[in-house]
């Protein structure tokens, strides 16, 4: 997610991540078939940590003032919403500890989606999410986007429960070209 670096420039929404050289590295060993499955978790982590850090400056914040050790005021921020975590299990589940780590006690829901074995189009097999979701914004976690089936499937079952879509923020590591133009042609107000 990033601000600057504009590679689909159609979509206003989508926020690619800036690359830098810590960003560049993390990839480099994540990739490489050498690495070892210990620190391809540790190295993952890490990415992952810095994608949601990101992710969380899409939220609405509102000012605000408290006054410092020293006496001091200090004109900063907070949140201004309430928020939750939504993963695409399996693979979404990978996403969690990174989001728990920024994000202390959030409440985190699962959906499971899987093809149909006859009509290859994504079916809903399970969904536990908060009972307040409609309230909050939806971090919605999902570290692969190929197709972008499996995400809008997700997102349709956000929109069920009353979650307005410009409150359903995607999280993604990798995504091909294809499931970016299918997803953002389908949902112009997620980010």
């Amino acid at each position: 997610m990033q601000r600057t670096e504009r590679p689909f420039e159609e979509y206003p929404n989508l926020h690619v991540m800036k690359t830098n050289r810590q960003i560049k590295c993390l990839q480099t060993l994540i990739r490489d078939r050498n690495t070892e499955r210990e620190d391809f978790i540790f190295y993952s982590d890490r990415l992952i940590r810095l994608l949601v850090e990101e992710g969380l400056n899409f939220l609405p914040f509102s000012s605000h003032t408290v006054i410092t050790p020293t006496g001091s005021e200090y004109h900063g921020t907070l949140f201004s919403t309430k928020i939750c975590g939504v993963s695409i299990v399996r693979a979404g589940e990978s996403m969690e500890a990174g989001l728990r780590a920024v994000c202390k006690q959030i409440k985190i829901g699962k959906i499971l989606i899987q093809r149909d074995e006859e009509t290859a189009q994504p079916k809903l097999l399970y969904a536990k999410l908060p009972s307040d979701i409609s309230q909050r914004y939806v971090l919605l976690l999902d570290p692969m986007l190929a197709t972008g089936g499996s995400v809008k499937k997700a997102i349709e079952v956000l929109l069920n429960k009353g979650v307005p879509e410009e409150k359903i923020i995607f999280m993604n590591l990798n995504a091909a070209p294809e499931g970016n133009h299918n997803l953002m042609r389908n949902y112009t107000k997620v980010n």
